[in-house]
């Protein structure tokens, strides 16, 4: 799961998406295409969303995504077409780029919609990309 700093919509996709698989079966985690919150835990707001439906996100710590993560993860989602961009320029052949997928591609099959950047905006914009996020999660968790 891949967003801009990896404090706000990556850390709730992986605690959804963790909360829907078997752990023993499927490794998710969450990174940022920046750097400006490496080792930070998740922004409050996505803590407080998480914790109203049941998800624990506390302990995740912000990281960088690296070219490395090509071959660490078999599918990489990203939050939104700009932080698709940012992964696909480290993609170092096409079979890696084929990893990489917009996570909304998952309800809004080929409309390229972006889960929105609710950092600016107030606690009503968390619950709106929780609600879309775990809509897609489901989904996943059900290919998976």
């Amino acid at each position: 799961m891949v967003c801009l700093g990896n404090i706000c919509r990556s850390p709730l996709a992986e605690g959804i998406l963790k909360s829907k698989v078997n752990a023993s079966k499927v490794f998710v985690d969450s990174a940022g295409t920046g750097h400006w919150h490496v080792g930070d835990e998740p922004d409050q707001r996505s803590i407080a969303v998480g914790k109203k439906h049941n998800i624990d996100i506390t302990n995740q710590r912000g990281r960088q995504f690296t070219v490395k993560d090509f071959e660490d993860f078999d599918l990489i989602y990203v939050m939104d077409n700009s932080n698709k961009e940012n992964v696909l320029a480290l993609a170092e052949n096409d079979f890696q780029k084929e990893k990489v997928k917009l996570i909304l591609d998952e309800i809004f099959p080929d409309e390229n919609v972006d889960v929105p950047d609710p950092y600016f905006g107030g606690n009503s914009g968390f619950e709106k990309v929780f609600k879309m996020l775990d809509e897609a999660c489901e989904e996943i968790a059900g290919r998976l």
